[in-house]
């Protein structure tokens, strides 16, 4: 049967029998830079090598799989083919296939050659350089070549980048950090009519004799920073650095590339999206004009999009995806079965890069576009916040993802594990966590404390908020595993009494940004991060009061709200985190020091319950994937690149993880 019948019988199939279906699931993950996860070798002049083709599967003889497929829910959907107007999990890990950028991952997080075959700075990162390979194009969806891939790419793509009126302040905090000039650029095309604006490029004076960057030849790119960033080829495997062809810009006009679709844009990377059916499924395949000749690739991909991970779950066991997280219910029809057919293929996954927060709103509104006074006057009491920071006892929440080791998911730290190190080796969430006074990483529920802080708050609050306060917590519609979710929370938060306060479950149709986060309706989101780039900038980046390239306070939380935000208490607290998070950016000659003021200024953070951090994706899966086979850093937007995957036809054991897993640590 050939695989676009295949696809829709199976979709069809899983329609059917989603309907019967019950239980838990896998949390989405709708956001992170990062699109955004072990530490990089940042500060190196040293490339790294290319990885060996990946060995036949341990203990199996079976074939590996040619055509991938996989889904994603349809919450999940991609919402641009322009790499830089997003910051998405979603939309990245499918760009990602497309895009090659200067450097990648390799599966134990180190950077190695892409396109860039040399890199370093011989200054102690005030200046990078990178030596580019001649051989890269531009090709179209059906694979004719477009344009060489030249320096000047990197060019155009910064520009846009930092153009205000192009790229809308999306993944521009990292370079206007990092790249002298950069954040000269961004405001003066802020100030710009947007027409003049759109109309500027890369060889125009305002650019070249602004931004630190220059092209001395087509195949070399210099970059100038505004201060010493050892940290700096990190961000290349980020969207701030993917490269853009003018001449693509010039073909579509620049009105056209944001709204550009598959068969308008130009792919240097590894696939070419030849099918997508918003909202139903999207094929790459493979593409012939792909500069690595040696590495492995699948001959297509599929991504199937369902209603809900439970779909996904049917159509593993029914043959039609290669691998899929378990829900709860059905983990545990699988686990505690002793006699399961597939008991001894139920495997762990590793830990992804991002690091879950609940992010609270402090500008919400109401559905009608005024302010919700109730909610936006109790959330910025901080005994209130503190109630909810101590008096969430996460464990039933956590065991939905993982009910065999549920403790494993527990986050206090708001920048994730295993990103940065002390120069001693200690990871500087550790310092975090002693900082909060949880040294070992565990134990922030307390009982007593969330009834200490309830009590205050509705002493501090008294006439001025109605109680119980309402919760808004939005979920898809006609989506049983966030339903069932969303009644673990619910029972979760109002166990602090409702007499304090309730959770009103709400429903948006197919996208929560447009539905829900832009009209600010939501109290709260459940949302994860993952580093840009290896260094704790770029998670307490996202929070920063009064920058609108910050990812989080203007789009989750809306601290950028003055009809809101209206509370001086809330706004001093905010601005004194901002204050110390930008002091530990300036420190640059000492890396012990620049992480303890970062980790002091995350811990100021937690401590008066500005966000509250909630857990890490461990989840148990069935797969026909070795998951120490892939590219995986804490940081960019390549941990879903399909290169040099090792596979097989059948669904691995858990013996041969646990194989997997202790060559891959040893």
């Amino acid at each position: 049967m050939k695989k676009k019948n295949m696809r829709l019988l199976a979709l069809l199939l899983a329609a059917v029998l989603a309907l019967s279906a019950c239980g838990g699931g896998n949390k989405d993950d709708s956001s992170g830079g990062g699109e955004t996860t072990p530490p990089a070798s940042t500060g190196t002049d040293t490339p790294g090598t290319t990885p060996a083709e990946p060995s036949e599967p341990a203990g199996t003889k079976a074939e590996p799989v040619k055509d991938f497929t996989t889904y994603q829910t349809a919450a999940n959907e991609m919402e641009t083919f322009l790499v830089f107007n997003n910051e998405g999990q979603a939309t990245q890990d499918v760009l990602a296939n497309c895009m090659a950028g200067l450097l990648e991952v390799t599966p134990k997080g180190t950077l190695q050659p892409a396109i860039a075959t040399e890199w370093g700075t011989e200054d102690g990162g005030l200046t990078w350089t990178f030596k580019l390979r001649d051989d890269v194009t531009w090709v179209d969806v059906n694979g004719n070549e477009k344009a060489k891939c030249t320096a000047q790419d990197w060019l155009t793509s910064l520009e846009w980048v930092l153009n205000y009126h192009k790229n809308d302040a999306k993944n521009t905090s990292m370079p206007t950090q990092m790249i002298a000039g950069a954040q000269e650029y961004y405001d003066y095309t802020k100030e710009l009519d947007e027409a003049d604006a759109m109309a500027l490029t890369a060889a125009d004076d305002a650019f070249r004799n602004t931004v630190g960057i220059e092209v001395p030849d087509d195949y070399t790119i210099i970059y100038h920073c505004c201060k010493n960033v050892t940290y700096f080829d990190s961000l290349a495997v980020a969207a701030p650095l993917m490269p853009l062809s003018q001449a693509m810009v010039d073909e579509l006009g620049v009105d056209n590339v944001k709204s550009m679709q598959n068969t308008d844009m130009w792919y240097n990377g590894p696939y070419l999206i030849t099918e997508f059916i918003q909202g139903n499924s999207k094929t790459l395949t493979r593409n012939e004009a792909y500069y690595d000749k040696d590495c492995t690739l699948f001959d297509s991909v599929t991504v199937l999009m369902v209603d809900d991970a439970l779909m996904g779950q049917t159509l593993f066991f029914n043959g039609d995806v290669d691998t899929c997280s378990l829900s709860e219910s059905n983990l545990h029809t699988i686990y505690d079965d002793a006699n399961h057919e597939l008991r001894g293929n139920l495997v762990e996954d590793r830990a992804a890069k991002y690091s879950y927060t609940i992010h609270l709103n402090y500008g919400k509104r109401l559905e009608d576009g005024t302010p919700d006074v109730n909610w936006n006057t109790a959330i910025a009491n901080e005994a209130f916040r503190q109630s909810l920071y101590y008096g969430l006892d996460l464990t039933r929440f956590w065991a939905r993802t993982n009910y065999i080791h549920p403790e494993k998911l527990e986050n206090v730290a708001y920048t994730m594990k295993n990103l940065l190190y002390f120069s001693d080796g200690t990871d500087y969430v550790e310092h975090v966590w002693e900082k909060i006074g949880l040294p070992e990483g565990k134990g922030r529920y307390d009982a007593v404390k969330a009834q200490q802080y309830k009590e205050q708050a509705m002493e501090e609050l008294a006439g001025k908020v109605t109680f119980p306060v309402q919760l808004d917590h939005y979920i898809k519609a006609s989506d049983q595993n966030a339903l069932d979710q969303a009644t673990v929370i619910k029972e979760m938060v109002e166990a602090l009494g409702t007499d304090f306060i309730t959770v009103n479950i709400k429903t948006f149709v197919s996208s929560v940004s447009k539905e829900v986060y832009t009209p600010q309706l939501n109290s709260w989101s459940f949302s994860g991060w993952g580093a840009d780039y290896a260094d704790p900038e770029n998670f307490l980046g996202q929070e920063l009061y009064g920058n609108d390239s910050a990812y989080f306070a203007v789009g989750m939380s809306h601290t950028n709200d003055p009809e809101c935000l209206t509370d001086p208490g809330l706004i001093a607290t905010l601005e004194e985190f901002t204050a110390m998070a930008e002091a530990a950016s300036q420190i640059y000659d000492d890396l012990d020091q620049r992480y303890d003021a970062y980790a002091e200024a995350e811990a100021y953070f937690l401590n008066h319950a500005l966000a509250i951090p909630t857990y890490y994706n461990i989840p148990w899966q069935l797969t026909k994937v070795n998951v120490y086979s892939k590219p995986f850093a804490m940081f960019g937007m390549q941990n879903n690149l399909y290169k040099n995957w090792e596979t097989s036809e059948e669904p691995y054991t858990t013996e041969q993880y646990a194989a997997f897993e202790a060559a891959f640590n040893g």
